[in-house]
């Protein structure tokens, strides 16, 4: 049972479609606190003139220390992110193909009220668009303890991880040892490469979200969520 613990992003890069892809179970970590100027509530698509930021705006005055899945909205934004997708990308050759379950998301989205319900909204529409079955749920489910290293490792244990997959940004923090006294393999994710795709920008850029990756290349895009055969 291999097992990756990661807070949610807004229709997050192909890179995290990669590491989702691989495991049996992927726990939404969304207890953990909400960071501003992270990828929680904001990425960027494609344009002919190049990137541009989809920003949600959320509550976040005097709310400096909330969890993510507390995380509100400070004004209604989903029509306008599905405007500027369909600005952008209406020309797409695969636009007809992966518009109607991207905006029937877009349009569910406006009635919810908190930014975690949102995110893994998208996740498993993407998810489904690319076809990865891997199981989500929220990391309350497990009621976990402790803090950081500890918090994970008491999700692994209560989900029947063997493996636990992380991404390559927890090793400044991140303890071993533990999971090794607990039976549970530690696995660190390495992205890519990824092969590029034809895309509308005046330069390629890997790092845009996977919405670009569907609209460009439709029912070929998980092959492009997985790295490139070594020569």
């Amino acid at each position: 049972m291999r097992v990756g613990i990661i807070q949610s992003c807004y229709v997050p890069w192909k890179g995290f479609f990669d590491l989702i892809g691989r495991l049996d179970l992927y726990v939404v970590l969304d207890g953990a606190q909400y960071v501003k100027r992270h990828w929680h509530n904001r990425n960027r698509i494609m344009t002919p003139g190049g990137p541009i930021w989809l920003t949600i705006p959320v509550s976040t005055k005097s709310r400096f220390e909330q969890p993510i899945e507390d995380v509100g909205f400070a004004e209604p934004w989903a029509d306008k992110h599905w405007r500027s997708i369909e600005l952008a990308y209406r020309k797409s050759p695969f636009f007809a193909d992966e518009a109607p379950a991207l905006r029937a998301a877009y349009e569910a989205a406006e009635r919810l009220d908190r930014l975690t319900d949102v995110n893994t909204l998208f996740l498993q529409t993407l998810m489904d668009r690319l076809g990865i079955k891997t199981k989500m749920v929220r990391d309350g489910v497990y009621s976990p303890e402790g803090a950081r290293t500890a918090r994970l490792l008491d999700i692994c244990k209560k989900s029947g991880a063997t493996s636990y997959l992380s991404g390559p940004s927890a090793r400044d923090y991140f303890d071993e040892a533990p999971f090794s006294e607990a039976g549970i393999a530690v696995e660190w994710m390495s992205y890519g490469p990824y092969q590029p795709y034809p895309q509308r920008g005046p330069a390629f850029d890997h790092a845009v979200s996977v919405i670009d990756l569907l609209f460009s290349t439709g029912p070929a895009s998980a092959s492009f969520c997985r790295p490139m055969p070594a020569n």
